[in-house]
């Protein structure tokens, strides 16, 4: 029995697709592409902007001690919902932590997620990341909606919503460092 060129090509097709969504090849693909399409976030127009109302919001570090989001009040803040085990979180986080590294000490940093520490160490470790991970309580009432990761905001001095995100967003870029120098210049 002979095998035709075409049927050969066709199920090396099949099979490259199939590989897509049932390999680690396929979440490593799917990671590259939310990359790839991953852009720039909007900047809300001043007249738009929520304010957060209320900064008494309980959250735990990285030890698993709480703490209170107040001691940011006053301060430029970046806020991050992910998660690791979600394809569009882990394409964006790699951006975040190169803002991170050029921010840290001159923004506060909250990149927040509801899991449990050892899978989220886990991933950090494997990644290399070194942002600082919080972690929310569940049910705890939070001033922002981080229920749908990945989902950021950044806030001015005031607690005014200078973005809002929801989805994978580039935050290495010029525009977003452009605007946290003026909001830190503020």
């Amino acid at each position: 029995m002979k095998i035709r060129k075409k049927t050969v090509l066709n199920i090396a097709l099949m099979a490259l697709i199939l590989s897509f969504f049932v390999t680690p090849l396929g979440d490593y693909s799917k990671v590259l592409l939310n990359k790839w399409f991953s852009f720039s976030p909007e900047v809300t127009k001043e007249i738009n902007r929520g304010q957060i109302k209320d900064y008494d919001w309980k959250l735990k570090d990285a030890n698993w001690n709480f703490f209170n989001f107040k001691k940011s009040k006053g301060r430029v803040v970046f806020i991050n919902f992910w998660r690791s085990w979600n394809i569009p979180s882990e394409a964006e986080v790699e951006s975040i932590q190169k803002l991170y590294d050029d921010y840290k000490g001159k923004i506060d940093f909250y990149i927040i997620t509801n899991e449990e520490r050892e899978p989220v160490e886990k991933f950090m470790e494997e990644h290399g990341f070194t942002f600082p991970v919080t972690y929310s309580i569940v049910g705890d009432p939070m001033p922002v909606d981080g229920s749908k990761p990945p989902r950021s905001y950044l806030l001015d001095k005031e607690g005014r919503i200078v973005i809002s995100k929801e989805g994978v967003a580039d935050w290495d870029n010029d525009k977003v460092k452009a605007i946290l120098d003026d909001l830190i210049a503020k």
